[in-house]
């Protein structure tokens, strides 16, 4: 299989005759790391898939719209965050959990998660990311386990690298405190 090339990929979804072959090669290249940065905001395997189905779906459905100013991978980024913040607006209107226990369900859920194989400090980890407000999470997932630049994340999210980087740093203190006041 030839490596991915971002450039040749670009050329062939421009042609009408071969864009279906360079979405292909897309879908390929970025489907296992979007579905982990959906999967750490959703939590369940089954929805994680969803959402990347739709991901993909939004793409390919306007990828006549993608113009090369950023990468590809950010703007499939900032469709799948978009999906996922959509996917759990909608989600926590539909709880009726109580006021003051909103994550509960959601721990709930992750703990009878036939697809999670964390152990028991990955479970705390996840239980303390659950705690941080939904943008705060996306960063701090799409830095601690993506590894991805402060820059990249600034197009995904249409702000400011010193607003990530604060927002990254809270999002660690407020982890640590929660992870202290378990143990």
């Amino acid at each position: 299989m030839t490596p991915y090339n971002e450039r040749e990929v670009l050329k062939l979804l421009q042609e009408e005759s071969t864009q279906r072959q360079g979405f292909e090669m897309i879908v390929a290249q970025y489907s296992e790391q979007l579905y982990w940065q959906i999967r750490r905001m959703v939590l369940s395997h089954e929805d994680a898939n969803d959402l990347l189905q739709n991901t993909f779906i939004k793409a390919w459905t306007n990828i006549d719209y993608f113009r090369a100013e950023a990468k590809l991978s950010t703007w499939l980024y900032r469709i799948a965050l978009n999906e996922c913040l959509t996917f759990l607006n909608k989600q926590r209107a539909m709880t009726t959990v109580a006021i003051d226990d909103p994550e509960a369900m959601v721990v709930q859920k992750l703990e009878s998660d036939s697809y999670f194989s964390g152990d028991e400090i990955q479970l705390c980890l996840q239980k303390a990311l659950l705690t941080l407000p939904e943008k705060q999470r996306m960063v701090f997932n799409l830095k601690y386990y993506q590894e991805m630049k402060y820059e990249e994340m600034s197009e995904i999210f249409g702000t400011t690298v010193g607003a990530l980087k604060a927002s990254y740093h809270h999002a660690v203190k407020k982890i640590e405190k929660f992870l202290e006041e378990i143990d």
